[in-house]
């Protein structure tokens, strides 16, 4: 989906597809029917984006095989979709039963993370709409704090030296521009705004940049206009935007039979009180100690729909993160992905009852998204 800024750029709206499992091309494509097309045609859009979710395996194949990308791209054109944004951040199994830290594997201190990188960069490049200014990828915000020593960071150095040079070289090989962006993410390397200043001094800012999630820079208690001036004044790009809202709640022990519902095996549910003053890995953890409330969570609620009461969603936040970043007289970033990827996770009576209720239930998400963009003054363009 596209709008125009009154400036006159064009912003994308994509859908994070990493709420689905499928890692090889077959379910892939399979998903794009069973999800991306019924949203399209329920949005009433010619044009549907896509914030697209490869594994490792899949990603690997394809960047080594142009016959496979230019498969993957006529399916996607044959479905009015399209892709200027690929989601980097989980490496592979994001829907294992557990995933929990995993998702932090393999970090940017491994070189099997440069290497999956770049097979998405060399994909995206066949992917973009040749109208498309550039291409974008999220990555996790180094990796998990701890542990963290001298060694690693030597090696991340390199790693992001060696991200910029492999880039820049595809941009030479093939005429486009894809830039990576660290996404700040409570606890890790990178947790929030001023760190990613501090962690990603000395990145070459022409190829790398932040991803702003918006439900992570609520659990990191910040607020949005001074974050993104912190950014600007660091000269750090803000390369992406994830839509997205966390679960906020001011009286957990008056509400904990509510909030426990939202404890769940299968991801982390970092967990800050107000200002961070206390810092809790998980929900359980927050739980089990009984701290204070309030409390900001770090789990992906649908943006249309309020938590179950009395909990609420921070879409306060998302709103005015939207107002710092594109809703001033000149658009910060241009690249937006709906990332709620957390649907069959939430409470049992909240959760989506089939593919169905599920491609419904993300297209109120993204029209959610597009009318407060338009609340903003921006318009909705048509491809044509």
């Amino acid at each position: 989906m596209r709008l125009r800024h009154p400036d006159g750029q064009v912003v994308h709206l994509a859908y994070g597809t990493n709420v689905h499992p499928a890692e090889d091309l077959r379910g892939i494509v399979a998903q794009l029917d069973t999800y991306a097309t019924p949203m399209r045609e329920r949005l009433g859009t010619d044009v549907l984006g896509l914030g697209l979710w490869l594994g490792a395996g899949v990603a690997a194949e394809l960047a080594a095989d142009p016959a496979l990308r230019r498969r993957l791209r006529r399916e996607l054109d044959a479905r009015g979709l399209e892709v200027v944004t690929l989601n980097g951040f989980p490496y592979r199994e994001f829907h294992a039963p557990v995933v929990k830290r995993a998702v932090y594997l393999p970090d940017w201190a491994d070189p099997a993370r440069l290497r999956y990188t770049l097979d998405l960069a060399r994909i995206l490049v066949d992917l973009l709409p040749a109208d498309a200014a550039r291409g974008s990828i999220s990555t996790l915000p180094l990796g998990w704090r701890e542990p963290w020593d001298g060694r690693q960071v030597a090696r991340v150095w390199r790693a992001l030296d060696a991200l910029a040079q492999g880039l820049a070289a595809l941009e030479v090989l093939t005429g486009r521009t894809v830039r990576v962006a660290f996404e700040p993410e409570p606890g890790c390397v990178i947790e929030n705004t001023l760190q990613a200043t501090v962690h990603l001094s000395r990145v070459d800012r022409q190829w790398v940049g932040v991803c702003v999630d918006l439900a992570h820079l609520a659990c990191a208690w910040e607020d949005p206009v001074a974050a993104v001036q912190r950014l600007a004044r660091a000269g750090l790009p803000v390369v992406k935007i994830q839509v997205s809202a966390a679960l906020e709640v001011t009286d957990p022990d008056g509400a904990r039979d509510v909030v426990e519902r939202y404890a769940e095996p299968k991801f982390l549910h970092q967990t800050r009180t107000a200002g961070c003053r206390h810092a809790f890995d998980d929900l359980d953890e927050a739980l089990e100690a009984r701290a204070d409330g309030p409390w900001r969570v770090h789990y992906h609620v649908p943006l249309h729909a309020a938590p179950e009461p009395p909990l609420r969603s921070t879409t306060g936040v998302l709103r005015a993160g939207l107002g710092a970043l594109v809703g001033g007289p000149v658009a910060s970033c241009d690249h937006l992905e709906v990332e709620t990827y957390t649907w069959n996770v939430l409470p049992p009576a909240q959760r989506p009852a089939g593919p169905q209720a599920l491609a419904d239930g993300m297209a109120a998400e993204l029209a959610y998204a597009r009318d407060t963009l338009q609340d903003l003054g921006l318009k909705t363009l048509e491809r044509k």
